[in-house]
């Protein structure tokens, strides 16, 4: 019998013009891979509520080094965007009226994650710097007690007493995303044509892929995977030293 492992991505932002500390899920990403098979199954939800919400993304060099952070808004039904202000604020009725938008996504959240805990049998979930998003799915009701949860970018912060990002690792690892196959330094997996279609840039779709990757170059090629963070953090020591 081949053995699963599954793996959490959030995308979420604060209410546009709301509380700082309070959170929207915007999309949801659980992605499945199936050892032995090497199949990968990928299920997303995406949230249609009638809400603006600040989204912030890493601009990054080569390397993977984030060389600034840009804030943009983005209406999660109609996807449009407009520019971010740090002086926007909403009235309390266009607050309220967000609050009341963002309501009836608690259920759907839900049943989405537990139809595919049902679906598919894994017990552990992978995530990175995932404490939040773990948090936002209990908030709507779902249960991880079952699930055994590991933080991968906690796990190699351990081992190599540097935070990277996910940007970063992708460069360690090589990832590629190409007509149907995701690739990195020393791995290869075929995609299903649906799975294939969600993984676009900056989707949770996305990141749950690049975290397949460096997680699965992690396990099963440990050493290689070091050395190759270590040029690559001797490549970003050099470039800041040069600037």
């Amino acid at each position: 019998m081949n053995n699963s492992t599954a793996f959490l991505e959030l995308k979420y932002g604060n209410i546009y013009g709301g509380y700082p500390n309070f959170y929207a899920i915007s999309e949801i990403c659980l992605l499945v891979f199936e050892h032995g098979s090497n199949k990968i199954f990928i299920e997303t939800w995406l949230n249609n509520a009638n809400v603006d919400i600040v989204s912030v993304y890493s601009k990054v060099n080569e390397l993977g080094h984030t060389v600034g952070r840009v804030k943009e808004v983005i209406n999660m039904r109609t996807h449009r965007r407009k520019p971010y202000r740090e002086d926007f604020r909403l009235d309390e009725r266009q607050l309220k009226y967000s609050f009341q938008q963002l309501r009836p996504t608690k259920m759907p959240i839900k049943n989405f994650l537990l139809k595919n805990m049902r679906k598919y049998r894994f017990r552990d979930i992978v995530t990175f710097d995932g404490r939040r998003d773990v948090f936002l799915c209990e908030r709507s009701g779902a249960r991880f007690d079952r699930y055994n949860i590991v933080d991968l970018q906690k796990d190699l912060n351990k081992e190599t007493d540097y935070l990277f990002s996910l940007n970063k690792l992708a460069v360690v690892i090589g990832f590629e995303h190409d007509r149907s196959y995701l690739r990195s330094n020393n791995l290869e997996y075929w995609l299903h044509p649906i799975a294939d279609r969600q993984i676009v840039p900056k989707s949770a779709a996305y990141d749950a892929a690049r975290l397949m990757m460096v997680h699965n170059e992690y396990m099963e090629y440990h050493d290689d995977f070091l050395l190759k963070a270590a040029l690559v953090l001797n490549k970003i020591q050099n470039t800041k030293s040069q600037e």
